[in-house]
């Protein structure tokens, strides 16, 4: 008998989508991956169609669009309630790009998948619309509550905040059936990561006993670090600084040009294939709302949002700063920096937000959500399933 084929879309519009599938897609395969056919594929590149890669280089540059000049993006966030889910994904997915549509939904086709998981509305839209054999449709929001785009229909749907969760049975088409609260996708790394900060401070050549800040604005790069690093820079505080460009290259040059007081280990980098590493050996984070909060909370450490790009990252921002009680937040640059020159000075003003951090720990990782997977894959396909 033919296994099962659980499909797990890989789609760059920010990274946090593209993480999440990893995380979920690498612990299905690890978990149930005898008992089916499990496969991570990059959905709109993997073919070289020219309008599915026109298509996700077009939700990249809105995403960078959004993080320059936020009130594009509050109100493109707006305007999605405003008109709801069917209308929204019209819009975002039919009319603004009608080819991709029609190409996306035969790609899918095509890949043929009993299952399609999601943690990007785009391919469960095409995976809804395929007419004969639609697939059994999961949709993951990586985000504190739904937005209208993912909305739309799956046959299953999970979530991770405990009020986006809550926000979301009180609609008629949720219930306990078809909406599951999980943990956060982190990465599947995250839990290999030594949680020592003076040795991991050692094997990445940072000084032991410095304060240690991180600042990262997404993948991108693209925020308030430049601003907060040439006034930390200047600061005649013993103090180890290290901002994550991500793909913002010019970011990154100009950066390695500052130069800084005798106090200040200053430590640029580009896209860091060790985030992980940075963040744990971090004291505390600094940077843009968004996904990216998971991972100081993860490894015990508080976090400063300086900036938000549109209502979801708000939602983001309120989730750590509210439910959690691990972040502050801080717009002001300037007082971001006395924020944090006070912290090196006394270290121990930062305990309530660690302990609210180490207390969320058992909220991460995609073991449960993978488990739910495979037992609504058997309630689905019982003869199949084995």
């Amino acid at each position: 008998m033919k296994k099962i084929k659980v499909l797990f879309p890989l789609i760059e519009s920010g990274f946090g989508h593209i993480m999440t599938a990893k995380a979920i897609g690498q612990k299905f395969a690890e978990k149930y991956g005898d008992k089916c056919d499990v496969e991570l594929c990059e959905f709109f590149t993997e073919t070289g169609d020219k309008h599915l890669i026109k298509y996700e280089r077009m939700m990249s540059r809105q995403v960078k669009t959004y993080n320059t000049f936020p009130p594009i993006g509050f109100m493109a966030t707006v305007f999605c309630e405003i008109f709801g889910s069917v209308l929204s994904s019209l819009g975002s997915i039919r009319l603004i790009a009608p080819f991709a549509f029609k190409h996306g939904v035969a790609h899918m086709r095509e890949l043929e998948p009993d299952v399609v998981f999601s943690t990007h509305w785009a391919t469960n839209y095409y995976a809804e619309h395929i007419k004969e054999d639609k697939p059994f449709t999961v949709m993951y929001c990586p985000d504190a509550q739904l937005n209208k785009l993912f909305e739309y229909h799956a046959d299953l749907n999970m979530i991770s905040m405990p009020y986006g969760y809550l926000k979301a049975l009180r609609k008629r088409r949720y219930d306990i059936n078809n909406m599951k609260l999980v943990p956060f996708f982190i990465r599947n790394e995250a839990f290999d990561v030594c949680t020592d900060k003076k040795e991991l401070r050692r094997r990445l050549g940072l000084p032991q006993d410095k304060f240690t800040v991180l600042l990262a604005e997404g993948g991108y790069g693209i925020g308030k670090t430049e601003k907060l690093c040439r006034r930390l820079v200047k600061e005649h505080v013993p103090m180890t600084v290290i901002p994550v460009c991500g793909t913002n290259k010019k970011l990154y040059e100009r950066l390695k040009k500052l130069e800084c007081a005798p106090e200040i280990t200053f430590v640029p980098h580009g896209f860091a294939d060790n985030m992980l590493e940075l963040q744990a050996a971090a004291d505390i984070f600094c940077g843009k709302s968004g996904n990216m909060l998971a991972e100081p909370t993860f490894y015990g450490n508080p976090s400063i949002v300086n900036h938000y790009a549109n209502l979801i990252e708000r939602n983001i921002a309120d989730h750590y700063l509210n439910t959690v009680g691990c972040t502050i937040k801080m717009f002001s640059p300037k007082k971001a920096v006395e924020l944090l020159k006070s912290f090196a000075a006394d270290p121990g003003l930062m305990e309530p937000y660690r302990r609210a951090a180490r207390d969320y720990h058992g909220n991460f990782g995609a073991g449960k959500a993978a488990d739910m997977l495979w037992a609504a894959i058997k309630e689905r396909f019982p003869d199949r399933a084995v």
